[in-house]
């Protein structure tokens, strides 16, 4: 017997906001924190403590930088990131489809 997909899942986006935080970051280059905030309906806490422990993970980058004299942060998927997490979908896709 062969082994259960879900033996494949990263349990990193496990949790339902990082999971969405990942989606949201593969299907864009870059998005700024606000932007994601607004998107995933969160709070910069919350937002921020997801990120960052996908950032240890070297999954996700956190770019700090200044428009004019504001700050602003970015996030985008790490080229580890990105295979993690199309390794996650398959899994998924496996576990619908397991027979």
């Amino acid at each position: 017997m062969r082994e259960h997909p879900r033996t494949q899942l990263n349990p990193a986006f496990t949790n339902p906001l990082r999971f969405s935080l990942m989606a949201t970051l593969a299907g864009v280059t870059e998005i700024t924190f606000k932007d994601a905030r607004e998107y995933l309906q969160t709070t910069d806490p919350t937002l921020s403590k997801h990120s960052s422990a996908l950032e240890e993970l070297g999954l996700v980058q956190v770019k700090k930088s200044f428009v004019g004299k504001r700050p602003q942060t970015r996030l985008a998927l790490t080229k580890q990131g990105q295979r993690a997490w199309q390794e996650h979908l398959a899994a998924l896709r496996a576990i619908a489809e397991f027979q």
